[in-house]
């Protein structure tokens, strides 16, 4: 999230509250001066860029290399379907009436 985001003229008319403790507020206050930020500011770039992290980890699916050459393969050269699968094709064909 670009500084533009946080700042932008958009109107904030949601809130999140939350309690915490000294200390941890302390090191936000300090991390947010180091970065010549408001703590407002700071802190809403920080979270969005933590949902947004939290989100894309659940959203995405990493295989490993054998399995990215397992998939490709499969695609490139599926494999003949199974008996099982076969039958299940034709039920699904005649219930369509076909």
């Amino acid at each position: 999230m670009s500084e533009d985001d946080v700042n932008s003229n958009e109107l904030r008319e949601e809130r999140l509250g939350f309690r915490l403790d000294g200390r941890t507020k302390a090191l936000i206050e300090r991390a947010a001066r180091l970065e010549g930020r408001r703590l407002t500011d700071f802190c809403l770039s920080a979270l969005t860029v933590a949902a947004r992290s939290t989100i894309a980890s659940h959203e995405t699916l990493a295989l490993s290399e054998a399995d990215r050459a397992a998939f490709f393969e499969a695609l490139v050269a599926p494999p003949e379907p199974s008996d099982r699968l076969q039958r299940a094709f034709e039920t699904r064909w005649r219930r369509l009436g076909g």
